[in-house]
């Protein structure tokens, strides 16, 4: 995990990676101010309706702080839709200069399905995080069960999500990534939680995705090649 790690964080200086990285974080943002922008309208309108004369006023300080609480709470689950959109250049660029030879076999799934693997991943996301909330709610009183807690779940779900990246271009359905593409239960939570961990830091997390991808990239073809050994 250290060596995939230590080779990711020192690509992050490579044009192709930096040019990525740009895009992740550059459409992460876009979405959080479309999504600010839309808040502010609803209450506008909404105020305006109820025939509130400092509506505007109003809906601006509101939309501001929905869009805040929203980039602070969704941040994880944006930025991993978009590092699916652009997944599979980070896995090709990690590839073409560490395995050239899974390169060349990779068939590329394609944005539309990065698309669809985002949206997926969103889903998953949203859906165990709620059915987590009762065991969110019971730890509360413990004082640091509730983090432990999130990050557990959300290690799992991003493991999977990274791994998932890797294999898509290598699998031969990508509706079926296991196969000899899966990491073992244990590194891939220990790669979920890491990221997990990078994207609850302010500043890093814009990072995070991208360097969770190429360490997947790095984890999922070390392991193959042990396979193959």
């Amino acid at each position: 995990m250290l060596h995939a790690f230590s080779r990711s964080l020192a690509q992050l200086t490579d044009r192709a990676i930096l040019a990525i990285l740009l895009k992740v974080i550059l459409l992460t943002l876009l979405l959080f101010v479309i999504f600010g922008l839309a808040a502010y309208f609803g209450l506008a309108w909404l105020f305006a309706w109820l025939g509130w004369t400092d509506g505007g006023f109003a809906a601006a300080a509101a939309a501001a702080i929905i869009a805040i609480l929203t980039g602070l709470l969704l941040f994880r689950i944006v930025a991993i839709f978009v590092l699916n959109i652009f997944s599979d250049d980070i896995v090709d660029a990690v590839e073409r200069r560490y395995y050239p030879d899974r390169a060349e076999t990779a068939r590329p799934p394609g944005y539309g399905i990065g698309i669809k693997m985002g949206l997926a991943s969103t889903g998953r996301a949203i859906g165990y995080n709620i059915l987590a909330t009762p065991l969110y709610i019971a730890l509360l009183v413990t004082g640091i069960g509730v983090p432990i807690a999130f990050f557990g779940v959300n290690a799992v779900l991003l493991g999977r999500d990274l791994q998932d990246m890797v294999a898509a271009r290598h699998a031969s359905d990508y509706r079926n990534l296991a196969g000899g593409w899966s990491l073992p239960k244990v590194e891939r939570f220990l790669l979920g939680l890491v990221t997990a961990l990078l994207l609850a830091i302010p500043f890093v997390n814009f990072l995070a995705p991208v360097l969770g991808a190429a360490m997947a990239t790095h984890l999922v073809h070390r392991k193959k090649e042990e396979i193959s050994a």
